[in-house]
């Protein structure tokens, strides 16, 4: 984790558990925070993946974020993929998904607007692998959790 969010609690903003399957209130949750934000996400076949933005989640036009931003899973070893420095599509929301990576016509993390439909391909913006066992997968839970500072 970057320096900056060391020694700081971590709370959890989103819970599919706890606030449903909806990309809406995981934006709401999300409106006046400024702080990073880790999204973990485990599929139907227990794969857990995610990443973790220098930005909390919105619906804008353009990408935001920042270097800092990476992607992760558990394949079942610890897999990290950092930028690239090839291009800045880190994150990008609308209200129908959620993207993370980008270029090359694939995202390394796409979520629909429910929350249920998901997708992971390799992308420049980081050069990872898929993270899910699948490129399209089924989403189990999904949590975010930002630093208290």
């Amino acid at each position: 984790m970057p320096a900056r969010t060391q020694g700081y609690p971590w709370n959890l903003v989103y819970s599919t558990a706890i606030h449903g399957s909806s990309l809406k209130t995981l934006y709401r949750n999300m409106a006046g925070l400024d702080s990073p934000v880790l999204l973990v996400i485990k599929d139907i076949h227990k794969k857990v993946f995610g990443a973790f933005s220098s930005d909390p989640f919105k619906v804008s036009k353009y990408c935001y974020g920042t270097g800092e931003t990476f992607l992760f899973s558990f394949n079942p070893d610890f897999q990290h993929y950092t930028w690239s420095g090839e291009n800045s599509y880190f994150v990008s929301g609308n209200w129908d998904s959620l993207q993370i990576g980008g270029g090359g016509g694939g995202f390394a993390l796409w979520l629909d607007a429910d929350l249920y439909h998901g997708a992971s391909f390799s992308c420049p913006t980081f050069h990872n692998a898929p993270l899910s066992t699948d490129e399209d997968f089924i989403v189990q839970d999904v949590e975010v959790w930002t630093v208290q500072n």
